[in-house]
């Protein structure tokens, strides 16, 4: 375990903006973990878990609690036949380049998003036509108090769009079981040098971010609205809605927090004016 105290958030962020924790805490293991959660729970602090930061950034505030982030020993993968045993701290891409070392396909989609397995998780992610719940099996949490870890079946996920149980009642996710099909390897390789490109070619993978910035609404595409209302390359401070990809807010000249809110609330408003659609963030803000 590690624990670092009034710390820098930005580093922990794709977005490489953000303010200071009170503390952040590196977990070891599942006891670790468990450990720490009971003492939270006993003392009422403030708290909450990141992954990989790919969704998320701090406000220039900060955030006055404990942060909680799963260590490097929650990197382990496992393949059981057609099944990938994967710890939450695994980032997507190391778990799509096993799958497609061993012919198993059906995980191609999460090839370039640059998040953890935890935190796909609890926002039921997912790319070009393929989501999270369509794969898993079953995920091992521990409960928000500490005391008990156990295994949910995916039908016992509550996912939905951009969705999950998680993040109603606070269970961390430690490791995810995914079911997967065997494929030909060929056409899995296909598939994964194909979204690859897709990505490379249409998303500012050039600048920090936090990938798309904006949940689909119902019957719209979030970047066209944007790119409808004139927004392309509008910028505050320091960030700016992407010029390649408007769905991407982006981090050309280092931005803030601040810049990214008021960026946010711009967007918005000008939408709801012009288009008469409600904006809301896929993006978690934490802080004041």
């Amino acid at each position: 375990m590690k624990v670092f105290e009034n710390i820098s958030m930005a580093q922990y962020s794709t977005f490489k903006l953000g303010g200071k924790a009170k503390r952040l805490i590196i977990v070891g293991n599942v006891s670790e973990l468990q450990g720490i959660l009971k003492n939270i729970k006993s003392t009422g602090e403030k708290h909450m878990f990141i992954g990989r930061g790919s969704n998320t950034f701090f406000s220039d505030k900060g955030y006055d609690g404990t942060v909680i982030k799963l260590g490097d020993s929650f990197n382990k993968l496992e393949v059981r036949g057609d099944i990938i045993v994967a710890g939450a701290a695994t980032k997507l891409g190391d778990i799509a380049e096993l799958a497609m070392a061993n012919d198993l396909t059906g995980f191609e989609f999460a090839e370039g998003i640059p998040g953890s397995l935890g935190g796909a998780v609890f926002m039921n992610a997912g790319a070009y036509g393929g989501e999270m719940s369509e794969v898993i099996h079953r995920v091992g949490v521990v409960s928000a108090d500490g005391k008990e870890f156990k295994y949910i079946s995916v039908d016992d996920m509550e996912f939905d769009y951009r969705m999950s149980r998680l993040q109603r009642t606070g269970e961390i996710a430690v490791s995810v079981e995914i079911r997967l099909a065997h494929g030909m390897h060929s056409d899995i390789v296909a598939t994964m040098a194909d979204l690859r490109n897709r990505r490379s070619s249409k998303q500012p993978l050039e600048y920090p971010s936090c990938g798309s910035f904006f949940k689909r609404p119902k019957g719209y595409f979030a970047g066209k609205l944007i790119d409808d209302c004139g927004l392309r390359g509008k910028r505050i401070g320091g960030v700016m809605v992407s010029e390649k990809h408007c769905g991407f807010i982006v981090n050309v000249d280092g931005g803030t927090a601040t810049d990214v809110v008021e960026l946010k609330e711009y967007i918005q408003k000008t939408v709801k004016e012009k288009m008469g659609v409600d904006l809301h963030p896929e993006v978690r803000i934490i802080g004041e």
